[in-house]
Order: structure tokens, then sequence, then C-alpha cells
């Protein structure tokens, strides 16, 4: 098994439909410019309301990617 070492960001993903969709947003985004993307960690969902509805996702997730 090989030995990785691992670089951490944390950003911030949104969506009108759903969390799970916030999370899949932020990710293709930041997988265009980063490779290697290994794994996410939720650090935080929270959301606006409009009118006493759910208006938009916002999900922060902390992204792993292996080092070069």
């Amino acid at each position: 098994m090989d030995n990785h070492v691992y670089k951490i960001i944390e950003i911030t993903g949104t969506s009108s439909k759903s969390s799970d969709e916030a999370v899949s947003n932020a990710v293709s985004k930041a997988s265009a410019t980063i490779t290697n993307i290994k794994w996410f960690q939720v650090v935080e969902t929270r959301g606006s309301v409009v009118d006493g509805k759910v208006d938009r996702w916002q999900v922060t997730v902390k992204l792993g990617f292996t080092m070069n």
C-alpha cells in the first residue's frame, strides 16, 4: 500500500434543491482545478429561508486530495 500525504481545503457549495446537491456542486467545481480529490467531510450545513420555505442550501466541506 502506498503512503499518501493529503492537502485539505475547505469550500462551500450551494444548491436550491438539496444539501446533497450542494456537496456535489462543491466537489464538481473543485475537481475542475484540483486533481486527486479522494474524500470529503461535511463541516457545516446551513441555508436561507424565503417566505417560510427553504430557499437555498449551503454546505461547507473539507476536501482531501493527494499531493504529487
